[in-house]
Formats: structure tokens, sequence, C-alpha cells
């Protein structure tokens, strides 16, 4: 008879993987998952090791999703020198006080031009996901990273398509083949445009990612820069449109948090950070087990990949009461929603700010917002979570 890890399945953990992360916390908290080629690591304490424990476990994973998806290795897939040489030359974009000097002015104005569509609605319903939450996100980072020339729906469809390639880790054939497709598309966008930065930059992201922390006359190669590039399409433009998705969810299932949110618009950063906690946008970091490494008595062997669980490290019940329950109350704490370790996402502010900015707009101008009781809220993915549809009434 098949243990408990080894009957889970990938279909089990895209429709739900909390209750799992559960059961493994209690029983086995470092275990094998056939089913996605990992070692998953699901307690707090697991997770915390796996991500900052670099002497154990290294960036550089064999075989990994997203360098084989994404023509790597990337900002997540790379350690020391490398990796610190890549997230310089994010840094005058995305810092926080950085952030903090632009994000409201580049954020406002496409905020009130999605929510005035939606508002003007003569049904009064729309489907926030894709009419709101994601044109948001994938506009606002488009801006920043110097990608205002193209649609909504373009940048849409590539980090959708590029998250296929990020999650098989089961090596689906048809995901590939969708990320591939996806990601010729993008270089063949791009590369001509990128070219032309090295050359002749701007303030924009990218060309900071080619010319920042580089000696004059030395700027980086389209090659170096590509693979890591779509990773922040992709999880820039995805984590805060459906972060934010996911906490207007808990707010509108819970009639008095929505309508505190609305009478106290000042505590739009916590209740931010209280989404995030409770659905993770993005779920895990990958590793590679350097050694052999003995987490009470478990041992990974070295070599190994292990995905340190995030999302179950924000539900973890020895840091966390009711840890299932999204509830603006309470205390706020530190919570791996942005990963741990030399790897922290580094559009943490980014995100929060684009999702306080959202969230609050949209309760200000529409306070007798409800979920839609014709349309049931699905959740979906374990690596990328996010309602599959928001539907709403005013």
């Amino acid at each position: 008879m098949p243990s408990f890890a080894e009957s889970i399945t990938v279909a089990d953990l895209e429709r739900d993987p909390y209750p799992i992360y559960a059961q493994l916390r209690t029983e086995t908290p470092v275990v094998w998952v056939p089913a996605v080629n990992l070692w998953l690591a699901t307690s707090a304490e697991a997770v915390e090791l796996v991500t900052t424990r670099t002497d154990l476990f290294s960036a550089v994973v064999d075989g990994s999703p997203l360098d084989l998806s994404f023509g790597g290795p990337t900002i997540l897939t790379v350690d020391g020198d490398d990796h610190l040489d890549k997230r310089r030359s994010l840094d005058t974009k995305y810092r926080p006080r950085a952030v903090a000097g632009y994000i409201d002015e580049l954020v406002e104005p496409i905020a009130r031009e999605y929510l005035n569509r939606v508002r003007t609605k003569p049904e009064r319903s729309a489907e926030l996901v894709a009419e709101y939450f994601e044109p948001i996100s994938v506009l606002s980072l488009g801006a920043v990273l110097g990608l205002g020339h193209l649609s909504a729906e373009t940048l849409r469809e590539w980090f959708h398509g590029l998250a296929m390639g990020a999650i098989n880790f089961e090596r689906d054939p048809e995901k590939q083949a969708i990320n591939d497709a996806t990601a010729a598309a993008i270089d063949a966008e791009l590369r001509p445009y990128m070219e032309s930065l090295r050359f002749d930059p701007d303030d924009s992201t990218i060309s900071h990612m080619l010319t920042t922390g580089r000696p004059e006359g030395e700027p980086r190669t389209v090659d170096e820069v590509l693979p890591s590039l779509k990773v922040i399409i992709l999880g820039g433009m995805q984590e805060p449109g459906h972060g934010a998705a996911s906490c207007l969810y808990g707010l509108l299932a819970d009639r008095a948090q929505w309508e505190l949110a609305c009478a106290e618009p000042d505590r739009w950063d916590d209740i931010v950070h209280e989404g995030l906690r409770w659905v993770a946008p993005i779920g895990t970091q990958t590793r590679q087990a350097r050694v052999d490494v003995d987490f009470h008595g478990t041992v990974i062997p070295a070599g190994a990949p292990v995905g340190a669980v995030v999302a179950s490290a924000c539900h973890d019940e020895s840091l966390f009461d009711r840890p299932e329950v999204f509830d603006i109350h309470r205390e706020r704490r530190s919570n791996a929603a942005f990963g741990l370790g030399p790897h922290f996402c580094a559009g943490h502010a980014f995100a929060r700010g684009q999702e306080r900015i959202a969230l609050h707009l949209l309760a200000e101008a529409l306070p007798d917002l409800t979920l839609d009781p014709e349309h049931e809220v699905r959740m979906r993915g374990w690596e990328f979570r996010a309602p599959e549809a928001l539907h709403v009434r005013w």
C-alpha cells in the first residue's frame, strides 16, 4: 500500500494543496513526493532550513524546469556572486525606497482606467481577475520593465504561457509545448529591442538589467538577461494580480472584514500582508541538496531536488493560530509568502504596493461589492494559486 506522500497527485495539489500540506507537516514535514519529482519541505522549520542554509542547499538545480523552460540560468537558479550580480541589476527600480517614490503615480492611473470600465458596466457585475486585477498587474509591471508598448492581452498571454513551463516538474509535454511557444514569441519580440538598449540605455528595468553594475562599455548580453526577464514577467505580473484577487475573495467571503477594510483604508497594507499569508501566490522555492542533510531523522540525499513550500510555511500551526482562516485582525508577523533567504523576492515592495492600490480604489468606488452567488469561486494551483475567476456584483 503506498504511503500518503506516494499517493499525492498533481491533480490533488492543483485542486487544494493546503490539507495535503497540513498532513505532511504533522506526519512527515520533509518527504519525497514522486508525482512532482521533488522532496517537499512543508513545516516552517524545514522551509527555513532549505532556503537559508546555502551551505547545505543550492539554488542551482539539475534539470530545473525554470532553466529548461526559460533558457536559463535565471536569477532564481544561481548562487553567490552570479546571483548578486543579477540581483544588483534590479535594485535601482525595486528597492522599497525606490518603489515608494513612484508606485502610486504609476499604478493609480492604470487601476482607475480599469475600475472605470468595471463600474460603468450596465449589468453591474464583473469578473475581476480578468477584467481588473490581471490587467493592472501586467500593465504596471510592463511600464516599469519598459514594455509599455505591449497590450495587456499580450502580457497576460506571456505570463500564463510561461507558467506552464515553470511548474512542469512532472515533465508534461503539453505544458512544455505551451511554454516553449510563449518563450519563442517573447524572444522574437524583445531581442531586437534589448540589443538596442545595450548601447542606448534608458531608465527601464530591462535597461538596468543589461547595464547596471557593469563597467562602462561592457553591458550584459541579451542571452544573459532574457532568462531572468522571463522570471520577472511570470512572477512579477502574476503575483500582484492574483494575490489581490485572493485577498478580495477572503474579504468578501466575510462581510464584516470587507466593511472594516472599506471603513479604515489605512489598514490596506496589513490586509494585503494577511492575504499573501493566507494564499501565497507563488508556492515554492526549489533547491538542491549539496550534501546528505539529516532533518530530524529524515535524510535528504546529496543531489536531491527539494521544494521549500513557502505556502505551507505560511500555514504552520506553530506560528499561526487557525492558519486556514483569513483574518485581518491577526497580529502581523513575518511570513514566507515572498520566500526566505538570499532569494527573497526582489519585487516584494512593488507587488505589495500594487495590491494595496488596486484593492483600496476598488473598495472606495464599490463598497457595496458582493460575491456573485451564481458563480462559485474556485481556487486552483499549488505552485501558482489564485481564484480561477472572481465574479462580483454591486
